[in-house]
């Protein structure tokens, strides 16, 4: 194993959790305005089609005005170029701009872990984990920056160490963990939460964790609750199950089915969408159904960054 970085910690099965904390609170408190905004239009330009659907025009402009906010110093667009430098930007021929390096993704977490943001904790993890990116092969090494990124707020290391927990047994610790990230608007916490609540019987939290999970973002969230208003329960519900569901009048809605599937298609786009209006316009029962003319009717005005890519 390599030593660890000045302050980290092995991570260790029996040591007690992590503290519950929130990545915002671990980030630079103000960002240049003119970096922001750079950032900010160019991320609604990328997310506004399916990658494949994006001009080379378009993608030119993304990088170029994501580049330059990263320059600038902007966190967010420093993160999202870690993100293309990962994945590439543009997956045809015809709209190819940035071929993957994962070296230079690796350095720009390097950059942010420095600065103790947790994403970039997290992510120069995941490069541990894998050895990529000049990063050496290291498991110890990964969980090391995972538990470090978790103990700032990181809530996809949370994520990580919850697994771990659960394999090793400690479900309650696992809860607890998906919960630190559920608290901070983590989607993917939110549908690991539902799908346990739904497996313990636990009917109407389990509904209320898709719902908020939907508001969060989540395309699994989304279909999980079109599945329960197909047919009134959950694909493979035993007769429990589908008493319970009942006994909240939960029944087959072809209208709820059709806007959680809408709902799915749009995320599947764009999953920086925040449906904080959600309850308004697609209430669980026994609320009645309010008339919506689209899915905007659901979306907060401004969007908010994601702490990860």
């Amino acid at each position: 194993m390599h030593t660890l970085p000045y302050g980290f910690h092995k991570f260790s099965l029996s040591d007690p959790l992590p503290a519950c904390a929130r990545w915002k609170e671990h980030m630079p408190a103000t960002r240049d305005p003119v970096a922001y905004q750079l950032y900010i239009e160019a991320r609604k330009v990328w997310r506004s089609k399916i990658e494949w659907q994006l001009t080379h025009e378009e993608a030119t402009r993304i990088l170029t005005d994501v580049r330059k906010a990263a320059d600038l110093g902007d966190w967010g667009a420093r993160a999202l170029m870690a993100h293309f430098f990962l994945e590439g930007l543009g997956p045809l021929a015809s709209n190819e701009v940035l071929k993957p390096d994962a070296y230079q993704a690796v350095e720009i977490a390097r950059v942010a872990a420095k600065a103790m943001q947790p994403w970039g904790l997290y992510d120069l993890g995941v490069a541990h984990e894998h050895g990529y990116g000049g990063a050496h092969y290291d498991v110890d090494l990964a969980w090391a920056y995972y538990l470090r990124a978790a103990q700032l707020g990181s809530p996809e290391a949370q994520i990580v160490l919850a697994q771990a927990y659960s394999e090793a047994g400690r479900q309650d610790d696992a809860v607890i963990m998906l919960q630190c990230a559920y608290q901070q608007g983590h989607a993917a916490a939110a549908y690991n939460l539902g799908i346990q609540a739904e497996v313990k019987k636990r009917y109407k939290e389990a509904l209320d964790l898709y719902q908020n999970g939907t508001k969060f973002g989540s395309r699994d969230c989304a279909a999980a609750l079109e599945l329960i208003f197909t047919d009134g329960h959950g694909p493979n519900a035993d007769d429990e199950d589908k008493a319970g569901f009942k006994l909240l009048g939960i029944k087959a809605d072809a209208s709820r089915k059709d806007r959680y599937n809408a709902i799915y298609d749009a995320l599947q786009i764009n999953p920086d969408l925040k449906l904080s209006r959600l309850d308004q316009v697609l209430p669980l029962p026994p609320a009645e159904l309010p008339p919506w003319s689209s899915i905007q009717d659901a979306v907060e005005p401004e969007s908010h960054d994601k702490p990860a890519y």
